[in-house]
């Protein structure tokens, strides 16, 4: 693909790096742990997880014995995971670097991992055999990503449609838990793909106040904000998703608890 693709990369660092998304990143920790449980990472293993953030994944795969990598395209982001690593009193190689372009040899890591990661890295096709190239035969990948179903898969979608389209060569982030186009991904490698459906549990004290602490956290929430009140548009993106998450909501004691759908994705390569 010969589009260039460095304009939208550095948009992500931004919009990563708007709000607070290691605040954010405290309630989906359970994926996390979930992503190591099925990297099965143990001592003596090498693992790398991609897209790192703020180290959910690199840290509980450290203190599972792990030799661990994290790499992230954001500094912010490295620089807080590195204190969190610190804190933790694990020892984690941070690296900054693109998901498209791993600055690893081939067949270096027994585990590589991403949660909510790669799954915006804009040519998948490529994110995908990175993931691969840097995996030793036998190896095991494990990514976590909002299906298009889910309540945060159609979160992105109701902002995107308010936005600039992206260049049309380019498949949206939340493909990535879509079954079929994974598996278009990995069909080269010869990788025994499994996948799992779950989910995660948002709460807070209404839909509301959801979306206003997303409004203050999530960098995608952020910018869409920062680009639509000008417009006299975000308004009217602000009704839509109080909807949204009105409409996901599980309780009706006023308050808000919301299951969002992700797809597991284990792709066992083989020895």
């Amino acid at each position: 693909m010969s589009i260039d693709v460095s304009g939208i990369k550095e948009g992500q660092r931004m919009m990563w790096t708007a709000g607070d998304y290691p605040e954010l990143a405290r309630t989906i920790e359970s994926v996390a742990e979930q992503v190591v449980e099925r990297a099965r990472a143990k001592a003596g293993d090498k693992l790398l997880d991609v897209a790192t953030g703020s180290g959910n994944v690199a840290i509980p795969a450290a203190l599972a014995g792990a030799e661990v990598t994290g790499l992230d395209l954001t500094p912010k982001l490295l620089d807080v995971a590195r204190e969190r690593a610190a804190e933790a009193g694990v020892q984690i190689a941070f690296v900054e670097g693109d998901a498209e372009e791993l600055p690893f040899d081939d067949r270096s890591f027994d585990r590589v991992t991403s949660c909510f990661g790669v799954m915006f890295a804009p040519r998948q096709d490529l994110a995908a055999s990175e993931l691969v190239r840097v995996a030793r035969p036998g190896g095991r990948i494990v990514v976590a990503a909002w299906t298009p179903e889910g309540l945060t898969g159609r979160m992105f979608k109701t902002v995107g449609s308010y936005m600039p389209p992206p260049p049309p060569e380019l498949t949206p982030p939340i493909m990535w838990g879509s079954e079929e186009h994974v598996r278009s991904l990995f069909a080269a490698s010869g990788a025994e793909l499994s996948f799992e459906r779950q989910h995660v549990t948002f709460e807070h004290d209404s839909p509301e106040g959801w979306l206003e602490y997303n409004e203050k956290v999530l960098g995608p929430t952020i910018l869409a904000k920062k680009a639509l009140e000008p417009q006299g548009k975000w308004d009217a993106l602000r009704e839509e998703l109080v909807k949204l998450y009105s409409d996901g909501n599980e309780t009706d004691d006023g308050g808000f608890r919301a299951r969002a759908e992700y797809l597991l994705t284990v792709a066992q390569l083989p020895a």
